[in-house]
């Protein structure tokens, strides 16, 4: 069985709607995945993230952006830009307002949505690397994006 982006906006509940609180997202995520996976179900997040970026209906950075605002993931913004290395911040990501646990990063899942997007867009593997999380403590989620040539 394969779902794309696509499919999903194809979702008709006449009384429900086409969302789901984030509550239930985040408990699916940290507690089904985090708790229940080994590792933490950071491969499974990986797997399941760049799928998802893949499948979105992008073809420019900006547009990668802009869907990962518009799909309410969080408001992305590119801090610095070098030429194989992006740097950036998603603020109000998915685990904003969760309890501090220092030392944790748990947004793996929507890095790995990035790396999925971009690799579609530049041609080229792409690798994020988050280095802030609302979880840790800090002020919002960030990444280090890498590229790299196939």
């Amino acid at each position: 069985m394969s779902f794309q982006y696509e499919d999903m906006k194809k979702i008709d509940r006449k009384t429900l709607g086409k969302e789901v609180p984030l509550e239930l997202f985040r408990s699916i995520r940290l507690i089904g995945m985090y708790q229940g996976l080994p590792l933490n179900g950071k491969s499974t997040t990986a797997t399941i993230g760049r799928k998802i970026g893949e499948s979105l209906p992008v073809h420019s950075v900006e547009g990668a952006l802009n869907l990962f605002e518009e799909l309410k993931i969080g408001i992305p913004r590119i801090i610095e830009k070098k030429d194989n290395e992006f740097h950036i911040a998603i603020d109000e990501c998915f685990c904003k307002g969760l309890p501090k646990q220092p030392g944790n990063k748990v947004c793996d899942l929507e890095g790995a949505i990035l790396e999925g997007a971009l690799e579609g867009i530049i041609k080229k593997r792409v690798r994020a690397r988050e280095v802030k999380c609302n979880v840790n403590g800090d002020e919002c989620c960030e990444y280090k994006v890498k590229t790299y040539e196939v």
